[in-house]
């Protein structure tokens, strides 16, 4: 057999370069970028350490895995607790972590760490654009890229004419909602009157045929609930009057169970007599004892019946007094909350109103003025527990986090709520110092 030789210092350093070659696969290209991490960053952490008894690479599978940047800018790991992360960057809190592991752990030599970017927080995007909200950030995202991806600028007229639609359409169904509402609010009055006519009021402007469905769709209501309060009385009361029969029953019972015990007391006591004097035997007299006692007996049953029956017919006097309090009282609670649902729809129309008028004459002033404004943009970014704002111009690179606001100017003010912020936070940047 032929000798195969090991070489050790050569097994160790093809080792050592391919856990190098795969970390470097690992890597996202984005780290190049250097930028500091953002809160609410996502990140995938991966630990390995050589292990010289093994000549192996062993990864830290208790501490790797993906972890977020807090809102505070720390990265909370397990062994190490909350470690800042300020304004470093991966590289940068990939040496801190292998550091403060090696201090903790008392290593002879740090540990391998890569961090790899998996997501960055988004930006937002809001003001004059088609389509407002969050969007994904990548390195080297720009203004104008961004408004790219939030459907461009608005256009006035379009925009202002989708609008008048969508207020038409808002202003359409809260009339409806106020029609529901006022029928409602008829059929409880005439509730609360005790009467199943309702009257309606007749609303301008409002599709009768609707209307119509709506007012007999409460007459259905009203003589329903009508119906079942009648029903729900009547059986009260025949339950009242089967229990006051029975009451009768029970006195002409009683009557004749009184009838027989004075019979049956007045034989004992002839008896009685006869069997002092020996002309009766003892039996006699046991035996009128006897029923003597039966008869009572039947007499306390009847009158524990009888108090039972009266007892019933006062329970159902109560249910039916209480049927009617009830149903006063569900009908002025819900005569309250109509009320209440009426009076905000009625504020809600007054402001939809509103905001159609003076959105019909903005569409009059920008189809007079008839000329695309340049855009502002304004840029809000987190450092810290700071918030600055500045001005931007379409080639600023945004960082993870910024709110970018575009606005429109007003035809002939030259001016946009997006530049009305304090001077000294405003000053002209460039694109470099913007990105920082």
């Amino acid at each position: 057999m032929r000798q195969l030789f090991f070489n050790r210092p050569m097994f160790c350093a093809v080792m050592a370069f391919s856990v190098y070659i795969i970390f470097a696969g690992i890597v996202s290209p984005a780290l190049a970028d250097n930028l500091p991490l953002a809160p609410q960053s996502k990140l995938r952490m991966t630990i390995v350490q050589w292990s010289s008894s093994k000549s192996q690479y062993e990864r830290w599978d208790a501490i790797s895995g993906e972890y977020t940047v807090s809102d505070a800018s720390t990265l909370v790991l397990p062994f190490l607790g909350p470690v800042p992360v300020g304004q470093m960057d991966v590289t940068d809190l990939a040496n801190e972590i292998a550091k403060r592991l090696q201090e903790k752990i008392s290593l002879v030599q740090q540990p391998t760490v890569a961090l790899e970017i998996l997501e960055y927080p988004p930006i937002y995007v809001t003001g004059s654009v088609s389509r407002p909200g969050e969007y994904k950030f990548h390195p080297g995202l720009t203004v104008l890229q961004s408004l790219t991806m939030s459907g461009g600028p608005l256009r006035g007229t379009s925009q202002q004419y989708l609008q008048t639609i969508n207020l038409n359409g808002e202003l359409q169904e809260i009339e409806q909602a106020l029609l529901r509402h006022s029928a409602k609010l008829a059929r409880l009055r005439a509730e609360t009157a005790g009467s199943t006519d309702i009257t309606f009021e007749q609303s301008p402007g409002i599709d009768q045929q609707y209307a119509t469905a709506i007012f007999d769709q409460e007459r259905v209501i009203i003589r329903a609930r009508s119906n079942a309060l009648d029903r729900q009385s009547k059986a009260f009361a025949e339950l009242g009057d089967l229990l006051n029969t029975e009451v009768d029953t029970l006195k002409e019972k009683l009557r004749g169970a009184e009838d027989n015990i004075k019979s049956v007391e007045d034989q004992l006591n002839s008896v009685r007599t006869l069997v002092e004097q020996g002309l009766a035997i003892a039996s006699r007299q046991l035996e009128l004892e006897r029923l003597l006692t039966a008869y009572r007996s039947d007499r306390l049953d009847i009158l524990t019946a009888t108090m039972r029956a009266r007892q019933g017919i006062s329970e159902a006097r109560r249910n039916l007094e209480g049927l009617h309090d009830t149903r006063r009282s569900e009908i002025a609670s819900e005569l309250q909350s109509e009320q209440a649902s009426f009076d905000q729809l009625k504020m809600k129309r007054d402001t939809t109103q509103k905001l159609l008028i003076e959105n019909l004459l903005e569409g009059n002033r920008s189809q007079r003025s008839g000329e695309d404004l340049p855009l502002a943009f304004t840029v809000s970014r987190r450092k810290g527990s700071q918030i600055t704002q500045f001005a931007a111009s379409e080639t600023t690179t945004l960082a993870p986090g910024d709110v970018l606001k575009v606005a429109q100017p007003l035809s002939g003010s030259g001016l946009s709520g997006a530049t009305a912020v304090p001077p000294a936070q405003t000053g002209p940047q460039s694109d470099d110092q913007a990105s920082q």
